[in-house]
């Protein structure tokens, strides 16, 4: 992206590219680190297809890092720092990670995945004192020249989702293909831009963890129309507005806890928010309480937008303005131009209108998608080429908008993270006093969801609440935190087939009675 950015500096050099809590920098200043970067890493050793690895918070060296990717022909894994060194190692073993860039904060994670990941050639630390055996990444762009490199061409992005199996599940998208020229890139973002309806310039808010796709997406398609990226670590209700106003926010992404907490300031700090500069809001990530988006709506006016997609589908699947959503409560919108949506009975065959089925997404420009080496999970998640699944159900009404109903798999999405319940059992099942355990997802008002598991105990143990602290403990110690049950149960027997199949439902459904939605 860096011929990307030199248009913007150009035109504009000293107007601010980024502001996070370390730095601020203009767009002249970004243009140029990210081309000492680019220069940098080609000279470390780093060649074209290569695969580098992110562990970092939401800070200006994410951006770079980014813009150096995609003009450098690289390959971009963004690593969850929630993860144990474990899982961190398995990803960059799976990915053929060569470089690893850490954040400092995370120093001590950095070292113990860099220890489990001999085939990690490169390993650089900003935000501090690097580790040993980190290079320094300030050093590493003073030593390098800030010209513009040559032979730019587009990156690519591989990001990771939790797998139902306990292993994350790498997805490969065709619409992210090493190697292509810039210009197409940009029809691309200029494209993706038009359908989200998103403003140029302007500042655009990131506090959401840039690991995941929403935040990602938005973030950095804001800031190739020239938006200056507004960053911060944390979500916290009160300077979110303050931030707003402060920065003339235009462009902002939200998950529905975000949301949840924003109706809970105080009075007097949202008598004091503004808010007249936003021009779109994002939100995307796990279902948003009718009454919850409803009051938003009231307070911020029909600037925020929904977006129902995965990282499977390339950002692609249904868009609703604010405005649709109040003619049309409840509904995740309507097909973008470029895909259709597709509502699958159980015997295979399209359903009409107000029929629930598995919802597919059918991309009408070819594009597709693949899990890295597991060709059987890419299979399970198509109809035909094409034509893929994430596993929720919904249905279509008469005009052609989409209402979720449930999700076919068991992910749990908790504050707009998908937890997959199997690689919970899989821990909780190792404990010695454990003989069989279920987990699934129960009703919390802030995060839409919280972790619950249900377990069987061995023969030769009792229930007890030390117990359960113990199990909590153990399943800590193993996966990271918001993985870790809120709750542990206790049940003399858990419900199977007799072919050995969970009936987690069973489990489920009392504590989903008499809510309007069931996830």
């Amino acid at each position: 992206m860096a011929e990307n950015l030199l248009p913007l500096a150009e035109a504009d050099p000293q107007r601010a590219a980024i502001i996070d809590e370390f730095a601020e920098l203009t767009r002249a200043q970004l243009n140029a680190r990210v081309n000492q970067l680019v220069h940098g890493l080609r000279e470390a050793g780093l060649a074209p297809g290569d695969t580098v690895a992110l562990l970092c918070d939401n800070r200006h060296e994410y951006f770079e890092t980014v813009a150096a990717i995609g003009c450098a022909s690289w390959v971009l894994v963004p690593l969850n720092w929630h993860f144990t060194p474990g899982e961190l190692a398995y990803i960059l073993e799976d990915s053929g990670a060569k470089v690893l860039l850490a954040d400092a904060a995370f120093s001590d994670l950095a070292v113990a995945t860099a220890a489990e990941s001999p085939g990690v050639e490169i390993k650089v630390m900003f935000g501090g004192a690097p580790a040993p055996g980190f290079v320094d990444y300030e050093e590493l762009l003073a030593g390098s020249p800030s010209t513009e490199p040559e032979d730019q061409s587009s990156g690519a992005y591989l990001f990771y989702t939790s797998g139902t199996t306990g292993r994350p599940k790498g997805v490969s998208s065709t619409a992210f293909a090493t190697g292509q020229p810039l210009a197409v890139r940009n029809v691309m973002l200029e494209g993706l831009a038009g359908l989200f309806q998103m403003p140029r310039e302007g500042a655009v808010l990131v506090n959401a963890p840039l690991y995941h796709g929403g935040p990602f997406l938005y973030s950095h398609l804001a800031a190739a129309l020239g938006a200056t990226v507004v960053a911060r670590r944390r979500f916290d209700a009160a300077e979110t507005l303050r931030l707003i106003d402060e920065h003339r926010i235009t462009t902002a992404y939200f998950v529905p806890t975000h949301f949840v907490r924003l109706l809970k300031v105080d009075e007097e700090t949202r008598k004091a928010f503004d808010g007249s500069s936003l021009k779109a809001v994002y939100h995307t990530a796990a279902p948003c309480p009718p009454q919850v988006k409803r009051q938003m709506l009231e307070w911020w006016g029909p600037v925020i937008h929904e977006l129902y997609a995965a990282t499977e589908t390339g950002a692609l699947g249904t868009f609703v303005t604010g405005a649709e959503w109040l003619a049309k409560p409840g509904t995740v919108g309507k097909a973008m131009p470029v895909v259709e949506i597709l509502i699958i009975g159980e015997d295979g065959q399209r359903l009409g209108p107000g029929e629930e089925g598995q919802i597919y997404i059918k991309n009408l420009l070819g594009g597709d998608f693949e899990y890295k080496g597991a060709p059987e999970k890419t299979a399970e998640a198509h109809l035909e080429p094409g034509v893929m699944t994430v596993g929720d159900v919904g249905y279509l009404d008469e005009d052609g908008y989409l209402f979720l109903c449930d999700r076919k798999i068991d992910m749990v999405i908790s504050g707009g993270v998908n937890i997959y319940p199997a690689e919970i059992e899989a821990v909780l099942v190792t404990h010695p006093a454990v003989a069989d355990a279920a987990v699934f997802g129960v009703p919390n008002e802030e995060f839409g969801e919280e972790v619950k598991a249900v377990v069987e105990l061995a023969p030769g143990h009792e229930a007890s609440d030390d117990l359960a602290r113990e199990l909590v403990g153990f399943a800590r110690r193993h996966l990271a935190g918001y993985k870790v049950p809120r709750s542990v149960d206790f049940s003399a027997g858990l419900p199977r087939t007799p072919t050995g199949k969970l009936l987690k439902r069973e489990l489920r459904d009392p504590f989903w009675a008499g809510r309007e939605r069931v996830i």
